[in-house]
């Protein structure tokens, strides 16, 4: 009989922690020492979006990185979204998604190792019976867990973390860790969770590439339209500015800044001028009003693309604040630095033993 694959739950303390990049650089390390893997996403999470599309999408991006055959994709149950929350709480859906999860997911455990993405954090899916936890105890599943770094008291939703998954908990990742709190990372926070019982198994730096999002993302978000310079698109945006200053302020701001969104009226041509000789990604204009013939051909001549948006600044901002919140990599030039990140930061020698693998190949 053929042996069974483990099952590696990977999960969050809360969402948008870093969990598929998380996903994504460990499951191209795992390839690289020669072992099978298989994927799946159990619980689709799409908010304002066509029930399942925007989950499919995960799905089909990290299959398609890892060039994974059909038979090593595993199906999504359902979707997380107002509709199927309604059909349950309503008692039309009596699904016993336990039993549905045992049978569609015990049979893909050909190969070695079946890395499952978890939901946004521990509590959801619960409705569902679906939560991380019950996930994992019904597939005898180990689990990795991926926390954004806020401060010390990230410690907290990691001891919880362990009081409510016990020993199947194998390690975490402590993502996003800004450079000047590496240090009390690793003599306070590191040698504290170890003794607690709960390895970690790599602390990975802010990164602001890949916090970044693409003029493209910023265009779809704020229903924006695009002036000039649409085959640029794919410029990421890393930061920030409001150009609502006088001229001077704003030139001395914009140029502390690297690859950035500028906001600024329609109106305010100067420092539309400022922001075009800085580090800037895209100009965002307010209140519908066209800029001068100069700017235009200026920004085409530097490859800048100009948007203009029907909103006022402050919700222009707090939509571009959102969207930076909620980036996804599916970006080459963020896999490639995800991969970079895991490979240097990531112990994989210590998962594999944990997880009772040897590498099919040398490990690099």
């Amino acid at each position: 009989m053929p042996k069974s694959a483990k099952y590696l739950l990977i999960g969050s303390t809360e969402t948008y922690s870093g969990k598929s990049a998380t996903v994504l650089g460990l499951s191209y390390q795992l390839q690289q020492t020669g072992l099978d893997i298989s994927y799946g996403k159990p619980l689709g999470t799409c908010f304002n979006v066509s029930v399942g599309s925007a989950f499919e999408e995960d799905v089909q991006f990290i299959a398609h990185s890892l060039n994974l055959s059909e038979n090593r994709v595993a199906p999504t149950m359902l979707a997380l979204d107002e509709v199927t929350v309604q059909k349950r709480l309503r008692g039309e859906d009596k699904t016993d998604y336990q039993q549905s999860l045992v049978q569609r997911y015990l049979p893909i455990s050909k190969g070695d190792l079946v890395l499952l993405e978890g939901p946004g954090d521990l509590a959801e899916g619960n409705l569902f019976n679906l939560s991380l936890p019950e996930v994992a105890e019904a597939l005898d599943a180990s689990v990795l867990l991926v926390a954004r770094y806020k401060s010390l008291l990230s410690v907290e939703a990691l001891l919880s973390a362990k009081q409510g998954i016990g020993d199947r908990l194998i390690g975490v990742v402590i993502n996003d860790i800004p450079s000047e709190k590496l240090e009390s990372v690793t003599n306070l926070l590191r040698p504290f969770l170890e003794q607690q019982g709960i390895p970690v198994l790599a602390m990975l730096p802010k990164s602001d590439l890949l916090r970044s999002v693409s003029v493209g993302e910023l265009v779809k978000q704020l229903k924006a339209e695009v002036l000039c310079r649409s085959d640029r698109l794919d410029l990421m945006v890393e930061s920030l500015a409001i150009g609502a200053m006088n001229v001077n302020a704003a030139v001395k701001y914009f140029r502390k800044r690297r690859n950035m969104a500028v906001v600024t009226g329609g109106d305010r041509v100067e420092i539309q001028q400022a922001a075009l000789e800085t580090s800037t990604q895209c100009l965002i204009l307010t209140g519908q009003l066209p800029p001068p013939e100069f700017i235009l051909s200026r920004a085409d001549e530097l490859e800048i693309p100009i948007l203009s948006v029907d909103l006022d600044t402050l919700t222009t901002v707090e939509i571009v604040d959102r969207t930076f919140g909620q980036v996804r990599v599916h970006e080459p030039i963020k896999v490639e630095c995800i991969r970079e990140l895991m490979g240097e930061h990531f112990d994989l020698e210590r998962l594999l033993s944990k997880l009772g693998l040897s590498p099919a190949a040398a490990l690099p």
